[in-house]
């Protein structure tokens, strides 16, 4: 598994000067000329010409791609073609997937209430909790995705970026084999190019030898700066905390925080579109054009 960082955490600390170069340029906001710019070439496009246009949506795509507007658009447009040629996934993409919920409440993913050190969203999975006779992998994506949507909304997730942690800890050969490798794929596609993210690392924890097996099978549809960013530590807490500090993470990961709640994030994005629901608020599937309210 020499393709793969293994137990050390390549980044720079915070007190870094290139770090912090890095992140203050990062931070400044993109120009209206690169709003405007990105939305000039979307309604020059035939293709993605019925996508939505306001500030708030570009900006998630800009801000993924560093205000770099040619690769800004190119992700724009990688993400409408995504949604458009795998519709059936984003079908009853919300609390009305009964299944999803499922996998939201088992944790799939949960998400940390504290920011790491550099303000990154961090994003847990037990892999063990999977029951794969209630739900699927691709359950499993689609509430991957739908968590990703709702913390793309606020502006500071989109300039800090997410990491993931993956314990695979009591995770079964039986669960393995149902590690589809289609739904393997199509999510490296849909998280590695086709998402306004950005993705700072993911961290496996505990994995057995299957799991790493797995990793060999799908390392040909990983991008390098992709492989550059998974982790593996196996039972080595200690080089997990030197890239994610332990007062960020909880008991279970050996951590200085408090338990960890699965249900958490599952009842705040859930117990959220109830109360849109309830305000008679439409529910928005990006990246389409917002539905006015019917009077």
């Amino acid at each position: 598994m020499a393709e793969y960082s293994e137990y050390i955490c390549r980044t720079n600390t915070l007190s870094s000067p290139a770090y912090l170069g890095c992140e203050d340029k990062l931070r400044q906001p993109c120009g209206k000329g690169a709003i405007n710019a990105v939305r000039q070439l979307i309604l020059k496009s035939p293709t993605i010409g019925s996508t939505r246009t306001d500030d708030e949506f570009l900006l998630r795509f800009l801000r993924a791609r560093k205000c770099n507007v040619p690769d800004a658009f190119e992700l724009l447009c990688n993400y409408c073609s995504y949604r458009q040629q795998n519709s059936s996934l984003f079908e009853k993409f919300g609390p009305a997937d009964t299944a999803l919920q499922q996998a939201l409440r088992d944790g799939f993913p949960g998400v940390l209430p504290q920011r790491d050190r550099r303000g990154r969203r961090v994003l847990v999975i037990f892999a063990a909790n999977w029951d794969p006779s209630s739900y699927d992998l691709l359950t499993i994506y689609k509430a991957i995705l739908y968590s990703l949507e709702k913390l793309i909304e606020l502006p500071r997730n989109q300039v800090s970026g997410f990491i993931f942690i993956v314990d695979w800890s009591g995770f079964s050969f039986s669960q393995s084999s149902k590690l589809n490798p289609r739904v393997l794929k199509l999510m490296i596609n849909g998280l590695q190019d086709c998402f306004p993210a950005r993705f700072k690392g993911v961290h496996f924890i505990n994995q057995p030898w299957y799991v790493e097996a797995a990793l060999t099978v799908i390392r040909p549809f990983l991008k390098e700066k992709t492989r550059e960013k998974i982790y593996l530590h196996g039972n080595n807490m200690s080089t997990l905390h030197e890239c994610i500090a332990r007062d960020v993470l909880p008991a279970e990961l050996g951590g200085e925080g408090p338990s960890y709640n699965q249900l958490s994030w599952a009842d705040k994005v859930l117990e959220a579109e109830d109360s849109r629901t309830d305000n008679n608020t439409v529910q928005l599937t990006p990246p389409f054009k917002r539905k006015e309210n019917s009077r």
